[in-house]
């Protein structure tokens, strides 16, 4: 069960993510000198689909929501205390998620009516504040697990989401930075890879490190997490999934820097790169005007020889 949610939330975030990169490339590259930073854009100019990402983000979050809020009520031998101390960190991330979901409706609403006319600065900076708690809810999962793996995870999920936080800060201050918003795309599918890499680490037989395994609940029947037995079989569990997180950074960048070249073959038509820049290129109008300039120029200069 707990793999199955992992392979469906990392789905999810690499999609958004994804689409946000593109879109938001696609965005810059037309008009560099007039780009502003958006939280959404429509699939499509047709009715019909023009919110079908929006749809899809709000029953993923449901989703997520209704399993967290189920599972909060298992018993989990791998946290420190009670059960309820699982009870109470599971129902934090579902609060989490419902501001999440709260946040998306809202986007919804602002966009398709004008029931709630909500600016960009002011959702980019409410993300930024939803992200913060988010990073500290896995804080506070990592502090109480007694399996290191799964400490170790929760911790960078929470330096991810983190790192989300102020880059939506930065664009609620700041919406013409294009790195921000890119930065918060590649950020979005650097949680997905992570959640992958979190299942497959946790409850995947072939991808758990040497020297740790699954353990099981066999009262109630829940499948817990993993555990290392010995200290060097921790720490080297531990350096495996550090040195993985920087693939998955490496692999973010490498998908970035494709899909940058990919949209700017494809849609940058009419820029040109100049001082590492791309500007726009001048249009038939201005073309006219300073071959006019030159003409009267001309006429002045050779007048004044004469």
């Amino acid at each position: 069960m707990g793999l199955f949610f992992q392979i469906f939330s990392s789905a999810a975030l690499i999609s958004l993510g994804l689409y946000h990169l593109i879109c938001t490339t696609r965005n810059y590259l037309k008009s560099p000198h007039s780009y502003i930073a958006k939280p959404y854009y429509p699939l499509s100019s047709s009715n019909r689909f023009k919110y079908l990402q929006l749809y899809l983000l709000i029953l993923c979050l449901l989703i997520a929501l209704v399993h967290q809020t189920l599972i909060s009520s298992y018993s989990d031998p791998l946290l420190k205390g009670s059960t309820p101390v699982h009870r109470f960190t599971s129902l934090q991330s579902a609060a989490v998620l419902f501001l999440f979901l709260i946040l998306s409706l809202s986007l919804l609403l602002s966009d398709s009516t004008s029931l709630l006319p909500l600016p960009s600065d002011l959702f980019f900076a409410l993300a930024s504040a939803v992200f913060f708690l988010q990073s500290s809810s896995s804080s506070s999962s990592a502090s109480v697990q007694t399996s290191d793996l799964q400490s170790k995870c929760d911790s960078i999920s929470a330096q991810i989401s983190g790192l989300s936080a102020v880059l939506c800060l930065i664009l609620a201050c700041q919406p013409r930075m294009f790195v921000a918003d890119v930065g918060l795309g590649g950020a979005v599918c650097l949680q997905g890879l992570w959640m992958l890499q979190t299942g497959l680490s946790l409850y995947a037989e072939a991808f758990i490190p040497d020297g740790c395994h699954k353990l099981l609940d066999v009262v109630s029947g829940v499948e817990g997490s993993t555990k290392c037995d010995l200290e060097d079989s921790r720490l080297r569990a531990v350096a495996i999934l550090d040195l993985v997180f920087v693939v998955h950074v490496m692999f973010v960048v490498l998908i970035v820097m494709v899909i940058y070249g990919v949209v700017a073959k494809t849609f940058g038509v009419g820029v040109r790169k100049l001082g590492g820049s791309y500007e726009a290129l001048p249009t038939t109008a201005s073309s006219a005007a300073d071959s006019s300039s030159n003409h009267f120029q001309m006429k002045a200069l050779t007048g004044t020889q004469a």
